[in-house]
């Protein structure tokens, strides 16, 4: 007797969903819109709220939260970090004043809905962080990532990943829930590291990989070593209470410093491509179209609000610093939508009472729109400047 031919059934969604991507981005392509794009509709097409072919959400969230991972490594191979350290006033000034900036602006909206100081904090936080992976791809996209607009806009979103610690530890307090001594003293360890890491490697200006001879000859053996930094690292500061992407951009830093990173890229680049695109399949697997339609004036007036108001702030940041009109408008227009990270910030705000449902299904459709909208928002500032 015969066995029957079992399918299964999460390789067939994942090749459905190639399928759909391939589809969608040749259709994007030919009216010149990015490949972010192109993953959020296809996002929006297949999830929940759609087609609803993917039913386990969280395998794809998980599996793209893996792509920020990659993303932030490569990142951290690609910079030069005395340059990113002399530039430290427009990431640490100019991150410290959008924060207040949009805390102060949404206490005054919220004088108007009669919301709490708690939810004013929360909301300003969350208007606050950039897309570290919408702009750096786009930057990557258009080979800007070493541009004075790159650099300065990437020093901001660094020190805005940064951040995010202390923000949540904040918003733990205001929800009630009081992190530990021994949890701070964590995190604290964990900050000390990652700065001896950085003073070390600015010491030293070039540090020697161990067996580089060896692993440079085996590319399977690359692999595996490029995979081992960039995720053990994650590990690292993940166990101290640290972002794990913070990890993978030090752990790319450290490989910068090696001078060899071109066997990395080219173990490495496919894995991050379609782990990153999962990551923004699942940004638009969040957006719910019937609650859009049915909440599409107060949507629409906020999501433009949030474009104004980031917009307008990182211009006068960046022209403060740079003193280059066309440079600190598209560097504005970089940074103005709302990042990745405020996801995290919603739920943290949502499960420790500080909004209700509601109020979190709206600060989801709001950051997703933002970061569907931020290409568009973006190209139309180059076409304004003439970049």
């Amino acid at each position: 007797m015969i066995a029957a031919i079992t399918i299964d059934p999460v390789l067939s969604k994942f090749v459905i969903l190639s399928l759909i991507i391939l589809v969608v981005g040749f259709l994007m392509r030919i009216i010149k819109q990015p490949s972010i794009v192109t993953y959020l509709i296809v996002g929006v097409l297949v999830g929940p709220f759609g087609l609803k072919i993917i039913a386990d959400e969280i395998l794809i969230t998980d599996l793209g939260s893996l792509g920020l991972v990659l993303l932030l490594f490569f990142v951290g191979m690609e910079i030069h970090l005395p340059n990113l350290v002399t530039n430290w006033k427009v990431s640490v000034i100019g991150t410290f004043v959008q924060i207040v900036v949009s805390i102060i602006i949404v206490w005054f909206l919220g004088q108007i809905f009669e919301w709490q100081i708690n939810q004013v904090i929360m909301l300003g936080f969350v208007i606050s962080l950039s897309s570290t992976a919408v702009v750096v791809k786009l930057l990557q996209e258009r080979n800007e990532l070493f541009s004075r607009a790159g650099q300065n806009v990437l020093g901001v979103l660094i020190a805005q990943d940064i951040l995010i610690v202390p923000m949540l530890i904040i918003l733990s307090y205001l929800g009630g829930d009081k992190p530990g001594a021994a949890e701070m003293l964590k995190q604290i360890a964990g900050g000390i590291l990652i700065i001896g890491i950085i003073l070390y490697i600015l010491k030293k200006k070039e540090i020697k990989l161990p067996f580089k001879k060896y692993i440079e000859r085996d590319h399977e053996v690359q692999v595996f070593v490029a995979f081992s930094l960039c995720f053990g690292f994650s590990i690292i500061t993940a166990l101290f209470g640290l972002s794990s992407a913070l990890g993978a951009f030090i752990a790319g830093i450290i490989l910068s410093a090696t001078k060899s990173t071109a066997w990395v890229h080219h173990s490495l680049h496919a894995f991050k491509t379609m782990f990153l695109a999962l990551f923004f399949v699942s940004v638009g697997m969040l957006i719910d179209l019937q609650f859009l339609k049915e909440n599409a004036i107060i949507i629409s007036s906020l999501v433009l609000m949030v474009f104004v108001v980031n917009n307008t702030i990182n211009i006068l940041i960046m022209r403060i610093f740079c003193k280059d009109w066309k440079i600190s408008v598209y560097a504005g227009a970089l940074l103005s939508q709302i990042g990745e990270f405020s996801f995290i910030l919603g739920s943290t705000g949502y499960y420790s009472g500080i909004i209700d449902f509601r109020d979190y299904k709206l600060v989801i459709s709001i950051i997703a729109i933002t970061l569907f909208l931020s290409p568009f928002w973006i190209n139309l500032s180059r076409k304004m400047m003439k970049i």
